[in-house]
């Protein structure tokens, strides 16, 4: 048996499919964004010199002239840009820090924070995933200042995402730092992978939620989608 040909084989399927027969299905693995052991043994500065090399490198394969103005800076933006900016939601160090302060107007009821703008991208071929993440919550005894729940989905969007896992995990923080199982998180976002490419359908959105404690019942979830609808 040729091993070197099954070893590839291995590396290149997910629960007996292979990459090409999955094709552009939407698959992962884990509720955590999936990370190597030493992902942080590199500081932030050797991140960027090794990206804008390797950008540069797929540049050239495509036949770019990396001597003209316009692109002889790129590798360096584009490496700036995943370690600082897009994907800067893998660095633990970036989580936000989150207070939380006593509920002393003892308001019992949900607090929805609507039209959150939300930019993440896709794990399977790093293009944009776009659109407006809704999340709620009923109060323990303590409050959260409402741009936190802003810092809080834009930290887990800023990493190659799948819009499941962005969902969940966003909800798994809330439930963490708000100490209730009374919170609700809605995603609606457009995939560009989608859009741009592929099937090229610039209409669809994706929609994915998750309803927890109170919420996870027919009265919380028509009232929560009332307030979404106005």
């Amino acid at each position: 048996m040729n091993t070197n040909t099954t070893s590839k084989t291995n590396e290149n399927s997910f629960n007996g499919f292979s990459t090409e027969a999955i094709g552009d299905d939407h698959l992962f693995t884990n509720l955590d964004t999936p990370m190597k052991p030493n992902a942080f043994e590199m500081s932030n500065d050797e991140k960027k010199n090794r990206v804008a090399i390797l950008f540069s490198e797929i540049m050239d394969v495509l036949g770019l002239d990396l001597n003209d103005d316009s692109l002889k800076g790129t590798p360096d933006r584009v490496a700036k840009m995943y370690v600082e900016e897009i994907f800067s939601g893998l660095d633990p160090k970036n989580k936000p820090k989150v207070t939380l302060f006593e509920n002393k107007y003892q308001y019992n009821q949900m607090v929805v924070e609507k039209n959150i703008t939300l930019y993440s991208n896709c794990e399977h071929h790093f293009v944009p995933i776009i659109g407006k993440a809704h999340v709620a919550y009923k109060s323990s005894g303590k409050v959260i200042g409402l741009s936190k729940l802003n810092r809080i989905v834009q930290y887990y969007a800023k990493r190659p995402q799948v819009q499941e896992r962005l969902t969940n995990q966003i909800a798994n923080e809330l439930k963490t730092v708000l100490e209730t199982e009374n919170v609700a998180v809605i995603i609606d976002a457009k995939h560009l992978c989608v859009s741009s490419r592929g099937v090229k359908d610039d209409a669809s959105t994706t929609v994915t939620t998750y309803y927890g404690g109170e919420f996870n019942t027919a009265s919380k979830i028509v009232e929560l989608q009332n307030y979404l609808k106005n």
